[in-house]
């Protein structure tokens, strides 16, 4: 049995838990508020800033895992080497989780160091540089903060009369203490994929087969597999991720994000070291091991003979309707799972977020069919009934 560290308890993190728990492992989860979703599965919990670098160093020694799993970006990265050097494996590894935690570092390694074809991109800190920076990409253009998630923060400016709203809402909605931004051309892309990507102690690096997957500024509403690439940008959507995963070292699965334009180019986005939103899809059916099981695998340094597809499947989030402060009256988010569990080959996962606002996704409807199945159909089907549990719509394209 090892003992696991989970440093952030959202949805991700809570099934990876029940992952590693079926496996007959001890986790403690951590999060900064308390009953956060991976905690009500978990052995133990700590409830921290992980911003706080004293009380995260206060909280390893106290327990000395074996194993550290970081889930979120809010964390004192750098703090692990410390750790990694004493012999706890930090997952994908100390190096990993410092890049990826901060959209300069991975974004500069990609373009500069490996030679990825990304988005023209500059940073700015003053509103001065950001205007200079986005007179250089010209309009549209995309504005995230260097550290957040889910999409806060993140905004398209279609002109000049923009910028301000576009700045402010992109520092406000930066995670930690990294006041910076990143300005992006805007890529008139066809659609947007994930390729999870496993890499492993002793085997190979393996690749689910890429989903499909919609978001609304920058955040997760639908995603879906089997998802239509050519075999040709297939294997240079591989090629940059093993490339980039090579170069931050570590073992697990990582979501790492492609845009695919309309000539059929293949342009490297964003990259997470664990389970993504969007392979949420995989608790499906969809693949013989979801991603949360293959990430769990990798961690352990257990056998993945492979990796296939089983079904055809989509995903799409279920959104709260209104505000619940915490801690949840369980009455207010009424949750009506009756309408879409009546259909054949569905599925619904409540997160069990202790405190709801507006727009939060609070859980996710899965439905699957046949490899051979429409998976448009699928799409509209889950969409059709995450719209059913709290009478939301999963989302609203532009």
């Amino acid at each position: 049995m090892k003992k696991i560290l989970l440093l952030g308890s959202g949805e991700l993190g809570k099934e990876f838990v029940i992952a590693a728990m079926r496996a007959g492992q001890y986790v403690i989860a951590c999060d900064r508020y308390d009953n956060a979703p991976a905690m009500q599965v978990a052995d133990e919990r700590e409830v921290f800033s992980m911003l706080d670098g004293d009380a995260l160093e206060a909280v390893i020694e106290k327990h000395r895992p074996d194993i550290i799993v970081p889930e979120i970006e809010a964390i004192r990265t750098e703090r692990l080497f410390k750790f990694e050097e004493q012999g706890i494996q930090v997952v994908p590894s100390a190096r990993a989780v410092n890049y990826t935690m901060n959209r300069r570092a991975i974004r500069d390694l990609a373009s500069k160091e490996l030679g990825l074809r990304t988005a023209k991109y500059f940073y700015a800190k003053t509103f001065g540089e950001f205007k200079r920076a986005a007179d250089e990409i010209g309009y549209p253009c995309v504005v995230k903060p260097l550290m957040s998630s889910s999409g806060h923060g993140q905004s398209y400016v279609h002109n000049e009369d923009e910028l301000v709203a576009a700045f402010k809402e992109a520092m406000e909605g930066s995670r930690g203490d990294v006041k910076e931004v990143i300005i992006e051309e805007f890529i008139d892309f066809d659609s947007e994929f994930t390729l999870l990507t496993v890499t492993q102690k002793k085997g190979p690096t393996l690749f689910c087969p890429p989903i499909g997957h919609v978001q609304k500024g920058g955040d997760y509403r639908e995603s879906w597999q089997p998802y239509q690439i050519s075999d040709e940008a297939l294997k240079k959507a591989q090629d940059m991720a093993s490339k980039v995963t090579r170069a931050l070292t570590g073992v697990g699965i990582w979501g790492v994000e492609f845009f695919l334009t309309r000539q059929g180019e293949v342009i490297f986005s964003e990259l997470s070291p664990r389970p993504h939103d969007t392979g949420m899809v995989t608790l499906g059916h969809t693949t013989n091991l979801s991603e949360f099981e293959l990430h769990f695998r990798a961690v352990m340094g257990l056998p993945i003979p492979a990796i296939h597809l089983e079904h055809a499947g989509a995903s799409a989030v279920i959104l709260s309707p209104k505000n619940v402060s915490m801690p949840v009256n369980r009455s207010l988010l009424d949750y009506n799972l009756e309408e879409a569990l009546k259909e054949d080959r569905t599925r619904v996962r409540i997160f069990g977020k202790p405190e709801a606002h507006k727009g939060r996704r609070m859980g996710v409807v899965l439905c699957y069919g046949e490899v051979e199945d429409d998976v448009n159909a699928l799409r509209d089907k889950a969409k059709r009934l995450a719209k059913t549990v709290l009478g939301t719509e999963p989302y609203m394209q532009k």
